[in-house]
C-alpha cells in the first residue's frame, strides 16, 4: 500500500533526526542521507503528479491559486 505524502514527510524528518543523533557514524550518516534522498524523490515524485492534476483541473494549463 502506498504511503501518503504525510506519512513520506514524518519518515523524513525521523531520518533527519537520526541524522543529528550523537554518535552516528559516518557510514550510518551516508546510509541515512541516501534513504532520506530516495524519501524525498518519492515525495516530489507525488506532489509533482499532483500539481499535474490540478494543472488539469484548471482546464487552461494555468496554476489557479486559491487562498
Amino acid at each position: 500500500m502506498a504511503k501518503t505524502l504525510e506519512e513520506d514527510f514524518k519518515e523524513i524528518e525521523d531520518i533527519i533526526n537520526q541524522m543529528e543523533e550523537e554518535g552516528v557514524s559516518l557510514e550510518q550518516s551516508f546510509k541515512l542521507y541516501e534513504k532520506g534522498m530516495k524519501k524525498l524523490k518519492t515525495a516530489n515524485d507525488k506532489i509533482v503528479t499532483v500539481e499535474k492534476k490540478v494543472v488539469e483541473l484548471t482546464g487552461e494549463g494555468e496554476k489557479e491559486i486559491t487562498e
